[in-house]
């Protein structure tokens, strides 16, 4: 049994549960609350951060590299194509959602509305969550580019790309800020991934104090 230790709203968390379920990998889920450092987690991850997955002997952390080991070991099915190409544009992509898009969106809101509440530490900063409101715009607009071109995001098929995007949406789906009024094509996108079998576990998340909105769990939202 696989042991992923985690917090439900975590975009990282959430991209490996998503493979973790994509490829049936039974996983045995632990809430760590890592701003509390814990000694034995730090024991296991010195950078004191989630995701962390106990796997096959192994102590794993950094989603990406979790993700990729997850593919390499379980290579059915594929969330990584065979051509070189479109392995680095899967690769670009996992890196905009996980850098930039986290950096400039998810921070700017998820982890001033919620997380600074969870921890304990301070209160939202209003500049903060104003930038994030206005970059979220540009980057489903980004969003849209890609899709008028592409069935998915990097391709023709589904790969790690669409789940780092729709980790780090389904945090901010979940604290109502996602305008799903701007694209039907992103709307729909994210409706198809929404229900995939694999996502049903992030559909049962509930964070005491910040209930999930109606439209959250809802297929046909």
């Amino acid at each position: 049994m696989h042991r992923l230790y985690h917090i439900p709203l975590s975009p990282f968390c959430r991209k490996v549960r998503l493979v973790l379920a994509e490829k049936k990998i039974e996983v045995e889920l632990v809430e760590e609350r890592y701003w509390e450092k814990r000694k034995d987690f730090t024991l296991m991850n010195p950078a004191g951060m989630v995701p962390v997955l106990r796997a096959d002997g192994l102590v794993l952390s950094e989603s990406t590299a979790i993700c990729e080991y997850l593919e390499e070991v379980h290579p059915e099915p594929a969330l990584m194509p065979v051509a070189p190409a479109e392995r680095a544009e899967v690769r670009r992509l996992n890196s905009w959602f996980d850098d930039k898009f986290h950096r400039e969106v998810t921070a700017n809101l998820l982890y001033e509305r919620v997380n600074k509440k969870i921890s304990q530490s301070g209160y939202p900063d209003s500049k903060n969550v104003k930038a994030g409101s206005k970059n979220i715009k540009f980057h489903l607009d980004y969003l849209t580019w890609l899709l008028e071109q592409r069935r998915w995001l990097a391709g023709d098929r589904l790969t790690l790309a669409d789940f780092s995007a729709a980790a780090q949406l389904s945090c901010l789906d979940y604290i109502r800020d996602v305008d799903w009024d701007r694209s039907a094509l992103v709307k729909d996108w994210y409706a198809t991934i929404k229900s995939r079998p694999a996502f049903r576990s992030l559909l049962a998340d509930n964070i005491p104090g910040f209930p999930q909105p109606d439209h959250y769990a809802d297929l046909d939202f």
